[in-house]
């Protein structure tokens, strides 16, 4: 029998599960091709670390974002990596636009350690939260050690208030855990679309959302509350 090549989606973490969609994302994985060109024809000039010649690689204009054909980008978010004349680093360039810190990694890399992901905070959704799911909590910072049973009390209203809304008829809120069959089931579409093979027709609308997903909708994900598998 063969192997399940979506096994591993049990266990991913949030910033796992969006890097799974990003790498999907046919501009990130055009924007790696030429990213990752141009940095290895630099480390055949000056080498790579610890022996790379940082003072003469700073030097070279191709070390500095945009990314080539990319000038419209012209205000990544977010912190960046700059040297003395304030250019951003071509590294750092490619990680603002996609929405992370550490080096771009390679859209072949399936599951990456947590590690080394390192997403930048998502953007805020346009719309506000529903009130139904909305819930403020005031906390006395002036009692001493207010902190401890003041958060167990606020966590006890939020199991409550979750429980609540289930016997009311709402959606459960998403979390990591309630949507990874249905993200496995998006990823599987988009693998089968881009093998060649014809999706069905009821599967249309399953692949759709997985596009949007594929586009920038994986940000949404980062705002889910994170968890690892054996606790959600």
């Amino acid at each position: 029998m063969a192997a399940d090549p979506y096994a591993h989606c049990a266990r991913l973490t949030r910033g796992q599960w969006a890097w799974e969609f990003l790498r999907r994302n046919p501009d990130y994985r055009r924007d790696y091709q030429t990213f990752i060109t141009i940095w290895r024809t630099l480390e055949a000039d000056y080498g790579v670390p610890p022996n790379r010649d940082f003072s003469r690689w700073k030097h070279d204009s191709r070390a500095y974002g945009p990314l080539p054909g990319d000038a419209e980008f012209a205000s990544p978010g977010g912190e960046l990596c700059t040297v003395d004349d304030d250019r951003v680093l071509l590294e750092c360039w490619m990680g603002a636009k996609w929405g992370f810190h550490k080096f771009p990694l390679d859209p072949a890399r399936a599951a990456p350690a947590p590690d080394e992901l390192s997403w930048r905070p998502p953007p805020q959704p346009d719309a506000p939260i529903d009130a139904p799911y909305r819930t403020d909590f005031t906390f006395d910072l002036s009692l001493p050690l207010p902190l401890p049973p003041q958060l167990e009390a606020a966590k006890f209203r939020l199991v409550s208030r979750a429980a609540e809304l289930r016997r009311q008829g709402h959606a459960a809120p998403k979390t990591v855990a309630n949507q990874r069959a249905r993200w496995t089931q998006l990823l599987s579409l988009l693998d089968a679309e881009a093998a060649g093979e014809e999706v069905a027709e009821a599967d249309v609308p399953l692949l759709h959302e997985a596009k949007v997903m594929v586009q920038g909708g994986y940000t949404g994900i980062l705002r889910l509350a994170d968890s690892r598998p054996d606790s959600d």
